[in-house]
């Protein structure tokens, strides 16, 4: 898959993400910091990237 060089960059996925977590979506938080994540140039960056918005299916607990 090409990118479009003028589409949305890391920070566009990012506040995307941020977006969707004050709106109580973390898993569509969690896709968006992904895909900022990957548009990242620095291993360290996209490190805390990820470490900020986890997987919500990983980190769920049931309450019965």
């Amino acid at each position: 898959m090409t990118r479009d060089p003028a589409g949305p960059t890391a920070a566009d996925y990012l506040d995307g993400a941020r977006e969707m977590a004050a709106a109580d979506r973390p898993f569509l938080a969690h896709l968006l910091a992904e895909e900022a994540a990957q548009r990242t140039t620095d291993p360290a960056t996209a490190a805390g990237i990820r470490a900020s918005f986890p997987d919500p299916t990983t980190t769920r607990t049931e309450i019965d």
